[in-house]
């Protein structure tokens, strides 16, 4: 009865959502500072034919030929789609983290990873569509380099999940789900070197400063970002839907088109072309985690002071 109880107050308890709400406003927060890096980033991977330049110059590039808007094409559906997905992902995390704190924890970075993957993996499954659906409508009305890229014509949200449904199924919604998947690895090394260095920095009660919960959660995301991108790449181009690949189905398809989409990535560019935009990559994602991990300690820290809950955040 008594692990019913603990099970239970687990998933619904009001710390968990906190937590979750505040992993939502934080990376939304976030990602609208530094949305125009995304932009760069994003036009990197899918253009093989736009030439690797500085950031600051690609962007001028696109806000010349596009408009200064355009710097913000698919914000809505990007941070509808991060708020989402980052709620899934702290209240998962932060409900694990719960369930198992009972224990002596001596691997705790080794425990933080596993709970890591398993929150990125129902993450990925539940989310997907909406980061399918994002990435189209960011790259609508993109001036393409690439001849063989087609443009696509989508009123909103709903009309592209429409389109997408009726002209190439439902699975299209979950294109790149297997490299997504592959890819928990990222947030869970975040996770896992945020939670360590955190736990580091206040040793002894010592309070953690901001501009230390920046640094770090800086650190962190630059790390896993680097180890993981070329899978970040080859998610984009799947995610965007016209990478046609050799035909198969299921994981043994999905296995085969990445390997080939990163093959064709090295035979164009050599290894070096499977970092293409990493530089945009680390100035986003590095900066977005880093803020986004300052509001989220900020909203948590603020609420449980309210609430008198401060000795649960240190749980």
């Amino acid at each position: 009865m008594s692990g019913n109880g603990n099970s239970a107050v687990g998933l619904m308890s009001y710390e968990t959502l906190v937590h979750a709400v505040a992993g939502a406003v934080g990376s939304a927060t976030a990602m609208t500072v530094f949305f125009p890096l995304d932009t760069a980033k994003s036009r990197l991977q899918v253009d093989e034919k736009r030439r690797s330049k500085s950031t600051p110059v690609i962007l001028a590039e696109i806000a010349k030929e596009e408009g200064l808007l355009s710097l913000y094409r698919g914000w809505l559906p990007v941070i509808s789609s991060l708020c989402c997905s980052n709620f899934v992902y702290f209240y998962t995390f932060n409900t694990l983290k719960k369930l198992t704190a009972s224990g002596a924890g001596r691997s705790r970075p080794g425990k933080d990873l596993l709970m890591g993957v398993v929150s990125g993996a129902v993450n990925v499954i539940l989310t997907t569509p909406m980061w399918v659906v994002n990435t189209r409508l960011k790259l609508q009305g993109v001036k393409f380099r690439n001849e063989d890229l087609h443009e696509t014509h989508y009123r909103g949200i709903f009309d592209a999940f429409s389109q997408i449904i009726s002209n190439e199924g439902v699975r299209a919604l979950w294109n790149g789900t297997l490299p997504s998947l592959i890819l928990v690895i990222n947030p869970a090394m975040q996770f896992m070197i945020y939670e360590a260095m955190k736990r580091k920095a206040g040793k002894g009660g010592r309070k953690i400063s901001s501009a230390e919960i920046f640094v770090i959660g800086a650190v962190a995301k630059a790390i896993a970002t680097t180890a993981t991108y070329p899978l970040q790449t080859v998610q984009a181009i799947l995610r965007f839907g016209q990478y046609k690949g050799d035909g198969k189905s299921g994981i043994i398809g999905g296995i085969s088109n990445i390997f080939a989409l990163l093959m064709d990535r090295i035979r164009k560019y050599g290894v070096v072309g499977l970092y293409k935009g990493l530089e945009a990559k680390l100035l986003q994602t590095v900066l977005t985690a880093a803020l986004m991990f300052v509001v989220y300690e900020k909203i948590t820290g603020a609420t449980f002071r309210v609430m008198g809950l401060q000795k649960k955040l240190k749980a």
